[in-house]
């Protein structure tokens, strides 16, 4: 089962595109390098100094035994935003992609809470209802759901062709927001669009 570990970092906004081109242009190839690597992406709201990066890992033990790297390059880069950083480690439990994605598309990033022991049921909902709402708005790329099993803590991706199409899908999130709280008793925490600086494959712009 895939893994991934999303850094969030909370920057000052001046100090950003410098902890950025960091991460894109030193840090990132060095991890892409690791045993079991599936790239990294960037995504970012320059205004407000935020950034999630997100490595993708071919299981939960390769994404574990990746820290004595990725560690080092986190504190290089938080030292650099002058901010702070949170670091969580997800199961990729579903994982859509109709287009690749490209730098400067749109990002839309859902923090949701489910109950640990419905987990699979979520998912399945996710994907019997979600997903064909989503690939039927223009200009959709691709999508993820993280899970946390033991918590319920889940986080769900969405990558857009660029922010118009991102702000027009805004109706399709809304209507998949409520039916996934009807369906699992979810509860969502947090709601979020980001552009994103780089796909795994792509460097900085």
């Amino acid at each position: 089962m895939e893994h991934a570990r999303l850094n969030l970092f909370t920057a000052d906004p001046a100090r950003l595109p410098d902890a950025i081109g960091y991460i894109d242009h030193e840090a990132r190839p060095m991890i892409e390098k690791e045993v079991g690597s599936r790239g990294m992406s960037i995504s970012a709201d320059h205004e407000l100094g935020l950034a999630l990066v997100t490595s993708y890992w071919v299981s939960g033990d390769a994404m574990r035994e990746s820290a004595h790297v990725t560690a080092p390059m986190r504190e290089e880069a938080l030292r650099r935003a002058m901010g702070t950083v949170s670091v969580e480690q997800y199961e990729v439990s579903s994982n859509q992609r109709l287009v690749r994605p490209h730098v400067g598309g749109g990002v839309r990033v859902t923090r949701i809470d489910l109950d640990p022991t419905r987990i699979d049921d979520a998912v399945a909902n996710y994907e019997d209802t979600a997903l064909p709402w989503l690939a039927d708005e223009g200009g959709f790329c691709s999508a993820h759901l993280f899970v946390h099993r033991r918590t319920g803590h889940a986080v769900e991706e969405t990558v857009w062709q660029d922010a118009e199409c991102l702000a027009a899908s805004r109706s399709c999130g809304a209507a998949i927001r409520r039916d996934t709280v009807a369906a699992t008793d979810a509860v969502i925490r947090s709601l979020a669009e980001l552009k994103l600086v780089a796909a795994p494959g792509e460097t900085l712009a």
